[in-house]
């Protein structure tokens, strides 16, 4: 049975934000999660806002702030959100200022980190508990979400007041989602755009060393480090593309590294990260018997040769 790249790495988003995968993961609310650019439409539900400085006013609805129930704690403000409001009744005060220039559309694909609260106080789900940054399309998330996350750049921080009707409603259907206002940080770490793919991604240079499997590789970078053994654990940032340039997977997009043992994924990146030393970045072209086969059995899964680049950062022994 053919071995996945990194079927734990590729599940990582929010069961809260009503994400499905092939690959489950618990969150805070039991449900499950998951992320991987090739199976982007397996992701959650969220929601956000336009930024406003407000006046103090109003603070007789906080006569008395809620107590969290467990998990991350309540915001001072949660029950006095500014005054200005979107058309659709979305709040929200930018808490940190972002460093990019570009901000995403309801097209994109965002890498975030972010916790939610109902108006009682209770931490519903936080992406900072499980320490690991979420990704997700804007299209797929609630509304509030999709609307809010637009008005952010990367490194942005803005924390939204989102009514019922842009959530989950006042009686939600899905089970174990939050009825209700809800209100949610939200830090915007990367808009995941397609990387472009190399230049000779349809077919390995003349210079590119071929092993008895039929992998062929280039090195971009040589390191000093050891290099690791198949029944390693590794860290490494990757990306992967089809021989047609389709970028389906990038590490990078999630804000952390992938690890995984090097006895659980593709045949073609078993043999070809034992050629590595810490350190290194090499180019790979997997031949569709190494990788998923020319007709994949997983639904999803890319077809035929695939070319990764791929940086050895770390052996974890």
């Amino acid at each position: 049975m053919q071995k996945m790249i990194l079927s734990a790495l590729t599940c990582l988003t929010m069961a809260t934000l009503g994400a499905a995968c092939n690959q489950p993961q618990k969150t805070e609310t039991g449900e499950t999660k998951s992320a991987t650019q090739n199976e982007k439409e397996t992701q959650a539900k969220e929601s956000d806002t336009t930024a406003s400085t407000d006046s103090k006013k109003d603070t007789k609805t906080a006569s008395a702030k809620p107590t969290a129930k467990k998990g991350m704690p309540a915001p001072d403000d949660l029950l006095t959100p500014p005054a200005d409001a979107s058309v659709s009744g979305l709040k929200s005060r930018v808490l940190i200022t972002g460093t990019g220039k570009v901000k995403p559309t309801a097209d994109d694909t965002v890498v975030v980190h972010y916790s939610g609260w109902d108006l009682k106080g209770k931490n519903f789900d936080s992406s900072y508990k499980r320490k690991r940054p979420a990704s997700f399309p804007l299209r797929g998330v609630i509304k509030g979400w999709t609307e809010g996350v637009q008005l952010m750049v990367e490194g942005e921080k803005r924390r939204f007041w989102i009514p019922a009707d842009l959530a989950y409603g006042e009686k939600p259907k899905r089970p174990g989602a939050p009825a209700g206002d809800l209100v949610f940080d939200v830090e915007l770490i990367y808009i995941d755009k397609p990387l472009p793919a190399p230049k000779d991604v349809a077919k390995a240079p003349s210079n590119a060393k071929t092993t008895p499997s039929g992998l062929k590789y280039i090195v971009l970078k040589e390191g000093s480090g050891a290099k690791p053994k198949a029944s390693d654990k590794v860290k490494v940032n990757y990306s992967g593309w089809t021989k047609d340039g389709k970028n389906f997977d990038n590490s990078k997009k999630r804000g952390v590294p992938a690890e995984f043992g090097l006895d659980r994924v593709i045949p073609g990146w078993t043999e070809g990260v034992q050629l590595m030393s810490i350190g290194s970045s090499y180019r790979f072209w997997i031949p569709g018997d190494l990788a998923y086969g020319d007709t994949p059995s997983r639904p999803g899964a890319p077809a035929g040769t695939l070319v990764f680049d791929i940086d050895l950062l770390d052996i974890l022994k």
